[in-house]
């Protein structure tokens, strides 16, 4: 399989004098491997740095100008990978880019929370943050009948990139299962302090089976012996340590419209199916499951691909109290885009009634199995 990870242009672009780019996202979704095409593109002194190694931490244990001098001495390049293990780490960066003249910094991290919250503050102004996801369709080399083919596989199995090296169904199983319990939920809980992964498996069990669907904290926290609180908190960490995307209510305060409620995609569908132990094929599934599935990869292709282009628009759903439902608002500069989301090509859906007359002017889209191409591309 070829592939060409679209933010290895964006990195390069990015590397500034007395600027600190943070690349983040999941672990295992190949910021090592991107880091490493770079660095051997690249044709300055650099000095790379592993933020998991305790030696790093004595080499930049001492906050001063002197010692970073003397260590970043003849490079005008540092990256350190899995930097938010690094005690202060934004306060350190800070002052070797305001210190060191001509220096360049680049920053990997599996925890937009630490990083982001540590050495966001610090870092105002000096810093630009790139995201990587697990592999975006269109990053890869195949004509449009391999894409196909390979729907289904990535509907159950995902998108992580050592899922495509790997042949059997077994393999990949054991694969996605090990990277659930061995590394994606080791941030929150070094992070958040919890003493066992217990309840947060079972939170993200319960949401895997509410995929489009509005969540109530005060159900989920029933469920699980916790407060309300202590569920939302908790969801915005998995947002942070990028194993779920949040999604909130479109209204502009229409009598019927649903205003407050969130819904919940999985940053992988892989992700999802080993959280509840399903991988069975597509053919085996209920009808609902496929469509949970489809609406979570569809939402996050599309979600890749605008991060990659840069088009970032702010994501809704649209819902009303008698159940008339868009999957997906799009609003950039007051522009409004709809879409709704079907694994059925067969299904005609119409846009609601009450949506095409609060937002005549707003587009509308079914993306299918037929048409989702032109929608993640």
């Amino acid at each position: 399989m070829e592939l060409f990870r679209i933010q290895e242009t964006e990195l390069l672009k990015s590397l500034k004098p007395q600027k600190v780019t943070l690349l983040l996202g999941a672990r295992r979704v190949g910021k090592s491997v991107l880091l490493q095409h770079l660095l051997d593109k690249y044709k300055r002194p650099y000095l790379y740095l592993n933020g998991e190694d305790q030696d790093t931490h004595k080499l930049l244990a001492q906050r001063s100008v002197s010692n970073y001098t003397r260590v970043l001495s003849g490079n005008d390049l540092l990256v350190i990978d899995e930097a938010q293990g690094i005690p202060e780490i934004g306060k350190k960066l800070k002052l070797m880019v305001d210190s060191i003249k001509g220096l360049k910094i680049l920053v990997t991290g599996s925890s937009a929370f630490d990083l982001l919250n540590i050495s966001g503050e610090p870092l105002t102004g000096r810093s630009n943050t790139v995201y990587l996801y697990p592999i975006w369709q269109g990053e890869l080399k195949e004509n449009a009948l391999q894409t196909k083919q390979h729907l289904e596989e990535r509907l159950v199995f995902g998108s992580y990139p050592e899922i495509w090296q790997l042949k059997t169904a077994e393999e990949k199983k054991r694969y996605l299962s090990d990277l659930v319990n061995a590394y994606l939920l080791k941030d929150i809980l070094v992070l958040d302090g919890l003493r066992n992964a217990t309840v947060v498996f079972s939170l993200l069990k319960l949401i895997a089976y509410q995929i489009g669907k509005e969540v109530s904290y005060n159900e989920l926290g029933t469920s699980l012996g916790i407060s309300k609180n202590t569920v939302e908190k908790y969801l915005n960490l998995l947002t942070k340590v990028f194993v779920l995307q949040k999604v909130s209510a479109y209204s502009n305060n229409l009598r019927k419209e649903i205003s407050k409620s969130q819904r919940w995609y999985f940053v992988d569908n892989g992700i999802r199916n080993a959280i509840i132990g399903d991988f069975n094929p597509i053919a085996l599934r209920r009808e609902d499951d496929k469509g949970m599935l489809w609406e979570n990869y569809v939402f996050m292709e599309r979600l890749k691909r605008n991060t990659y282009k840069k088009l970032n628009p702010d994501y809704f759903f649209w819902r009303t109290y008698d159940q008339q439902e868009i999957d997906l608002v799009e609003v950039k500069n007051k522009k409004i885009n709809s879409y709704e989301f079907k694994y059925s090509a067969a299904k005609k859906v119409k846009q609601p009634l009450a949506f095409s007359k609060a937002y005549p002017d707003a587009g509308f889209e079914i993306v299918n199995t037929d048409t989702y191409l032109d929608f993640i591309l």
